[in-house]
C-alpha cells in the first residue's frame, strides 16, 4: 500500500543537499533540510510513545516559531491530527475548542501553562507541553531524548489530517475536516498554478519565500509553508511582520504571500520601489479583499501586479487570477484587480440563485464548489455537514459572487452580510466599491442593523485618510447620484478604524452588534 501521508510527499521533495538552508530566521538562525528532517524525526517520536488513541488530535496555541511549524509536520509524520489555534484566543474560547475536539495532546506557551492545562486537564486530555518562540519548552526537553529516525506513519488520502475551527462570526465555531488527500492536492496544485521553481530564483538558487504570516490559518500554514515545501525552497521566516524587514528581505527572495494589510504596510515605506524587488516573482494577496488602490498603488510603486485569490477553511484555495502571459490555465492571462480569478484546475465552481438555478453571466448568487481540496465535513456535526451540501456534493461557501463575460470570478461578500430592506436585496461590497473611491475614504465597511419599518437597512462605517475631513452627509449624498435609494444607507459614521480579526478581515459581527439599536423604537 502506498503512503498518502502528507508529510511522505513534502519530505520527498526535499533537495538532495540536505545541508542546505531550508529557513533562515530573522534572528540570524539557519535550518537545514537535515535540520527539519530530524526534528519532525524526534517529535513525531514522542508523540508516538505516548501511545495516544489511532486518530488523536494535538491542539496548538502558540507564537509562531519554526519549532511550532516542526511540531505541524512531525504531527503529519506520526498519524495524528493536528489541530491549530488562533494565538488570540482567550479562556472560553480554549474551553470551548478544547471541550470539543477533545485532544490528546495540547501545546501551549509556557506563559500560560496555567490556564491552558487547568482547562486541558478538565477536559480529559492527558499530555499538556509547553512551547516557546525562543526554543525553550518542555516539548523541546522531552523530544531531545528521542531518535532523529522515524518511518512516516501510513496514511490513506481520505484520512484526517487537520481540524481548523472556522471564524465562529455566527455561533459556535465549527471543526473544518480536512484529509492528508485535501491538502497535497492543493500544493500540488498551487505548485504548477502559480508557477514555483527549482532554478531561476536570486543567484540561481530557485524560488525563495519570505513567510510572513500567522502559522494558525490556512494561508500561513497551508498554502505558505506547503508551497515551499512541495518544491524543496527555501523559507525565510518572519516570526513577527516588519514592513522595512519584509521590503529588505525581497533582495534574496522571489515570493510574497501576505493579507491586504501587509501591502498596505509596505506601501507606507519609503524604501519599497522597484529596485527593491527586483528579484521578486510573485506577490499573492488572499484571506480578505484587497482594495482596488493597493492593488493600483503596488503596481506603480513596484512594476509588480498582485495576484489574488479566493479560498477558505473549508477547501484551501479554490481559485486563482492567473499567474503568467501564457497561462495555460486561464481564458485570459490578466491580472484583474477586484477579482479572484478563474477556478483551479480540477476545481468547480458555480453561482446558484435562490432556486438552486445556474445565474447568468454578471448576475448575484451563492458560490458553491466541489473538488478533491473540500474538506471532509465538520467535526462532530453530521447535521450542519449534510445542510452544507447540496444533493450532487457541492459544499455551499456561504459566499455570493458573480462570473463576468470572460469568466473572472468576484466575490461580492458573505450570504450572511447580505441587507434585505424592505424586501430588497443589498449587497455590501457593491456599496463600499463606491464609497472606497470617493475622496479622502481609506476604507469603509457596510453593516445591515434592525429597523422598524424597512426591516433591516444598511449602516456605513469607514476611515478617513491622514488629513481628510469626511462629513457623512456628503457621503449619503454622493451615493444617492449613484445608486438605487434603497441601497443608500440610512446613517453614516467615520471612525479611526475597523474592528479586524488577525487575518486583517473586517468584523462585521462587532459591527452590526455596535450599530443594532441606532433605529430602536
Amino acid at each position: 500500500m502506498s503512503n498518502h501521508n502528507l508529510f511522505s510527499a513534502l519530505r520527498a521533495a526535499f533537495p538532495t543537499d540536505l545541508t542546505a538552508v531550508a529557513v533562515e530566521t530573522d534572528d540570524g538562525l539557519s535550518y537545514s533540510w537535515l535540520d527539519l528532517d530530524r526534528a519532525t524525526a524526534m517529535m513525531a517520536n514522542l508523540l508516538q510513545s505516548l501511545d495516544l488513541p489511532e486518530g488523536s488530535r494535538v491542539a496548538v496555541q502558540v507564537e509562531k516559531s519554526v519549532e511550532a511549524m516542526i511540531l505541524y509536520l512531525a504531527t503529519l509524520r506520526a498519524g495524528y491530527v493536528f489541530l491549530p489555534l488562533n494565538t488570540a484566543y482567550q479562556s472560553a474560547e480554549i474551553e470551548y475548542f478544547i471541550g470539543n475536539a477533545e485532544p490528546a495532546v495540547v501545546v501551549c506557551s509556557g506563559a500560560h501553562f496555567g490556564w491552558v492545562s487547568k482547562i486541558a486537564f478538565k477536559a480529559g486530555t492527558q499530555h499538556v507541553f509547553t512551547l516557546n518562540e525562543d526554543r525553550t519548552g518542555s516539548l523541546l526537553d522531552r523530544a531531545a531524548r528521542h531518535s532523529d529516525q522515524h518511518k512516516p506513519v501510513v496514511r490513506t488520502a481520505d484520512d484526517l489530517a487537520a481540524i481548523l475551527y472556522t471564524s465562529g462570526t455566527t455561533g459556535r465555531s465549527k471543526g473544518a475536516m480536512l484529509t492528508h488527500g485535501n491538502m497535497l492536492s492543493n500544493a500540488l496544485t498551487l505548485k504548477d498554478y502559480w508557477g514555483w521553481t527549482k532554478s531561476g530564483g536570486p543567484e540561481g538558487r530557485g524560488d525563495v519565500l519570505i513567510h510572513a504570516l500567522p502559522i494558525f490559518h490556512v494561508h500561513g500554514l497551508f498554502v505558505a509553508i506547503h508551497g515551499a515545501l512541495i518544491n524543496g525552497s527555501k523559507m525565510i521566516w518572519m516570526a513577527k511582520f516588519d514592513p522595512q524587514r519584509a521590503i529588505a528581505n525581497m533582495a534574496k527572495a522571489t515570493v510574497f504571500m501576505g493579507v491586504p494589510t501587509l501591502y498596505v504596510r509596505m506601501l507606507a515605506e519609503a524604501s519599497l520601489n522597484k529596485a527593491a524587488v527586483k528579484n521578486m516573482r510573485l506577490f499573492v494577496a488572499g484571506s480578505a479583499p484587497l482594495l482596488i488602490e493597493t492593488f493600483t498603488e503596488w503596481q506603480t510603486r513596484t512594476g509588480h501586479t498582485i495576484l489574488e485569490r479566493y479560498g477558505m477553511s473549508e477547501t484551501a484555495m479554490l481559485t486563482s487570477n492567473p499567474y503568467a502571459a501564457d497561462d495555460r490555465y486561464a481564458k485570459q492571462s490578466e491580472r484583474r484587480g477586484g477579482t479572484v480569478g478563474f477556478p483551479l484546475p480540477d476545481v468547480s465552481l458555480r453561482v446558484r440563485g435562490e432556486n438552486e438555478q445556474n445565474m447568468p453571466v454578471g448576475e448575484i448568487g451563492d458560490i458553491q464548489v466541489k473538488g478533491p481540496n473540500v474538506f471532509k465535513g465538520y467535526w462532530r456535526m453530521p447535521e450542519k455537514t449534510a445542510e452544507e451540501f447540496t444533493g450532487d456534493g457541492y459544499f455551499k461557501t456561504g459566499d455570493v459572487g458573480k462570473f463576468d463575460e470572460r469568466g473572472y470570478v468576484t466575490i461580492v461578500g458573505r450570504s450572511k452580510d447580505l441587507i434585505i430592506s424592505g424586501g430588497y436585496n443589498v449587497y455590501p461590497a457593491e456599496i463600499e466599491g463606491y464609497i472606497n473611491e470617493m475622496p479622502g475614504v481609506t476604507e469603509s465597511a457596510v453593516v445591515g442593523v434592525p429597523h422598524p419599518d424597512f426591516g433591516e437597512v444598511g449602516v456605513a462605517v469607514l476611515i478617513a485618510k491622514s488629513g481628510a475631513d469626511l462629513q457623512p452627509d456628503a457621503i449619503v449624498a454622493e451615493l444617492k447620484a449613484k445608486l438605487a435609494n434603497f441601497k443608500i444607507p440610512k446613517r453614516c459614521f467615520v471612525v479611526a478604524e475597523l474592528p479586524r480579526n488577525t487575518m486583517g478581515k473586517v468584523q462585521k459581527n462587532l459591527l452590526r452588534e455596535q450599530y443594532k439599536g441606532l433605529f430602536a423604537s
